[in-house]
């Protein structure tokens, strides 16, 4: 997708590279040329511009662009400014941050597409990860069930997936399964990260440190995790 990150603060900043990093063409912008300077090479384009001025927008490819992001998190009205101006411009599917309820209200007013509270989500994240003791990370896809990452249990390494009858012994659909892959870094130090394995197969085989994404309700993964708990210390 062609997507345009305006403002970029640290929820800008972080977003518009990981949206570069994940195959999108990302166009960024700010009026700071220092955040220009970090960012030109991690993006496919960045531009300097004043967004609350609408003359400025004409260096931006808003016609054809999928989605634009306003990034800006002041408590002012500056994001709602710009907001306003990309909305008279463009067609395209737009993601606003939100600082506040008003803001919220104005915004959907607007009818924008998507409104975001970066802080308050993360916070809930945070809060949901810290709660769910053994947990890796998680979010919730409705008030019963979630997405979680978790550890395999020690007894299934070595195991194939059939054999280890993971969905009927736990109530969880594995989704995919991480597992470290080593590489080089640019100094030449070898290091490792975790990559997805794609669909799981039956005969998929359990590696230690694998960490597992699986899908179910939140009660199951809460007994998983204690299960697992309870074996690690055994």
């Amino acid at each position: 997708m062609k997507i345009v990150v305006i403002g970029l603060g640290n929820f800008g900043m972080s977003l518009a590279i990981h949206l570069a990093d994940s195959g999108n063409e990302v166009i960024a912008s700010d009026k700071d040329l220092k955040k220009i300077e970090l960012i030109k090479n991690k993006v496919s384009h960045a531009v300097s511009m004043d967004a609350t001025n609408e003359s400025a927008y004409q260096s931006l490819p808003l016609k054809n662009t999928d989605v634009v992001i306003v990034a800006i998190g002041e408590h002012g009205g500056t994001g709602l400014m710009v907001t306003a101006i990309v909305k008279k411009i463009t067609k395209a599917k737009i993601i606003t941050r939100s600082s506040s309820e008003i803001q919220d209200t104005i915004l959907e007013a607007m009818g924008i597409d998507q409104i975001v509270h970066p802080e308050q989500e993360f916070a809930e994240r945070l809060t949901k990860k810290i709660n769910l003791k053994g947990s890796i990370d998680n979010f919730e896809t409705d008030d019963d069930h979630l997405v979680s990452e978790v550890a395999v249990y020690k007894k299934h390494v070595g195991e194939k997936l059939f054999e280890s009858d993971f969905r009927k012994k736990y109530k969880l659909n594995i989704i995919t399964i991480l597992r470290n892959k080593n590489y080089n870094n640019l100094i030449g130090r070898k290091t490792h990260k975790k990559e997805g394995l794609g669909m799981p197969t039956p005969d998929t085989v359990f590696k230690e440190d694998d960490t597992l994404v699986v899908f179910g309700k939140k009660s199951d993964v809460e007994n998983y995790l204690k299960k697992n708990d309870n074996d690690t210390q055994h």
